[in-house]
């Protein structure tokens, strides 16, 4: 390699674990280089693709107007209701959702460290907002806040990814786009001494003291997608960037690190089925459809297919994309009365969206081309089973269910029986994966043997032991932030014994 004064920390990725790792790492006084494969118009990562909701500990509104929405007026505050989020609730509803597989020490730390990370986002510039028009609905004149994702970044992910590329630029913290990291370069005692990239010109050796890897998953990549996830997602929407195709991943397998987590598994969601094959920059996350428990799901044969009302949506809707794409040509459609379509979150308003409306149940199928009969039976069938709707309440599990059915839905349950009737068709988009290397409690990459890979780290998508089979909405950015800022601090902590 040249002998020129090496970086203390590159950082493959600019999305939201990467540049919180190239922060932190300014922070403690280290050289760094960001690495993004993308060009600068693509710039972001997935991140950039997200409704930018967090999930974090805290103990009601007066905690999180502290020092997280600290510009939240008065008048605000008093029109909302937002439940404590303790460390304990925390916890459960991971292992909930990942049915007790998520690492434990992993997941300690993204609990116990969320609170502050927020904080610590604040004071980088990055500005919240409550999610009012996604994770609220109002009751007796005030917003009640339900779910656990309540908080975001104004502006969404892409406000996100703008506010900490300022906060970067303004550190004086060098970029350089369309340069992708293609492999990790070691000393003969196996610790990192810098990074090989491909970039404009081509192929380049950059000399380093470590590597925080913060560059996705693998969702990107239709190839690796149907090895580890199964036939037919190749054929899956991909809700984010074009350019996360499992790099990092696979640099770091090539070298020895220890693959860990839920290697079959991935974050997708109901996705309109129009929607093009990768994230759309102006759209962003509006192709996504969430509303699906005011209303009921059936396929293209009319049949209903899971529980739209098991619990809130925040933690179904990713088992629910992978359940559509076990139905006839990966569609799903979701149907609304005019008692429920008020309550619709913004994403169901714009042009781009693929809806059927009719007055009848047979004019909606004729417009669906489902088979009229087939999908009247089911709508009489789960208005029959349908229940008292006295105690219904969107804002939380108000336990009101059909009866008979299977599947019942479990909340929620009103009959579909107030025309004009509504219906959008969808189908699977891919978030991330959930399969990914193993780090330690210091983010260093560990090898097959349990042994720390001198001088690797690891943030974001590509860490694997936190996800399995589903997930709590609003932990995706929230882990990128904790690890990632954890990351750049422990990679110059580490740089600087190398000096």
């Amino acid at each position: 390699m040249p002998s020129v004064d090496p970086y203390d920390v590159i950082v493959a990725g600019a999305g939201n674990a990467a540049l919180c790792a190239a922060i932190n790492a300014h922070h403690q006084g280290a050289r760094v280089l960001v690495l993004e494969k993308a060009p600068e118009e693509e710039k972001g990562g997935n991140s950039y693709f997200t409704a930018g909701g967090f999930r974090f500990t805290h103990n009601g509104l007066d905690d999180v107007c502290q020092d997280v929405m600290p510009d939240l007026s008065d008048a605000e505050r008093e029109q909302m209701i937002l439940p404590t989020h303790d460390r304990q609730f925390f916890y459960d509803t991971l292992m909930k959702v990942t049915r007790h597989q998520a690492d434990e020490e992993l997941a300690w730390i993204l609990i116990d460290e969320s609170r502050d990370a927020m904080a610590w986002l604040r004071e980088n510039g990055v500005r919240f907002i409550p999610m009012y028009g996604r994770q609220s609905y109002e009751v007796d004149g005030k917003q009640h806040f339900y779910g656990g994702v309540n908080i975001e970044a104004v502006g969404g992910g892409a406000g996100l990814v703008t506010f900490l590329l300022e906060r970067a630029a303004k550190l004086g913290i060098e970029i350089r786009y369309q340069t992708g990291a293609t492999k990790l370069i070691q000393d003969q005692d196996y610790k990192i001494s810098g990074v090989t990239v491909r970039g404009p010109e081509g192929y380049e050796d950059i000399p380093c003291r470590s590597v925080v890897l913060a560059c996705g998953g693998f969702e990107s990549n239709p190839e690796m997608r149907v090895r580890y996830l199964g036939p037919g997602w190749d054929l899956c929407r991909v809700r984010g960037t074009r350019h996360n195709t499992g790099d990092g991943i696979n640099m770091a397998l090539a070298i020895g690190a220890q693959s860990f987590g839920n290697w079959s598994g991935c974050h997708s969601v109901g996705w309109d089925i129009s929607a093009p094959p990768y994230g759309d920059r102006w759209i962003l996350d509006n192709f996504q459809k969430h509303s699906y428990p005011l209303g009921i799901m059936v396929n293209t044969d009319g049949d209903r297919f899971v529980d739209e009302g098991e619990d809130y949506r925040n933690l179904t809707y990713v088992r629910f994309g992978k359940a559509i794409m076990a139905q006839p040509h990966r569609t799903a459609v979701q149907i609304f009365d005019q008692k429920t379509v008020h309550r619709l979150r913004d994403e169901y308003r714009i042009r781009e969206v693929t809806k059927v409306e009719a007055d009848t149940i047979e004019e909606l199928a004729e417009g669906l081309d489902i088979n009229p009969g087939k999908l009247r039976a089911t709508i009489d069938a789960y208005n029959a089973a349908c229940g008292a709707d006295a105690d219904y309440n969107p804002a939380i599990l108000d336990g009101v269910t059909t009866s008979g059915l299977s599947p019942n839905k479990t909340n929620w349950a009103l009959p579909i029986d107030k025309p004009p009737y509504v219906a959008y068709v969808t189908t699977t988009g891919i978030t991330f994966t959930f399969g990914g290397v193993k780090i330690n409690d210091k983010n260093e990459v560990q090898d097959i043997t349990d042994r720390t890979i001198p001088g690797l780290y690891a943030a974001g998508e590509l860490v694997g032991g936190l996800f399995y089979e589903n997930y709590p909405g609003g932990t995706g950015l929230m882990s990128g932030a904790v690890f990632g800022q954890r990351a750049g601090k422990f990679a110059a902590d580490y740089a600087r014994t190398r000096n």
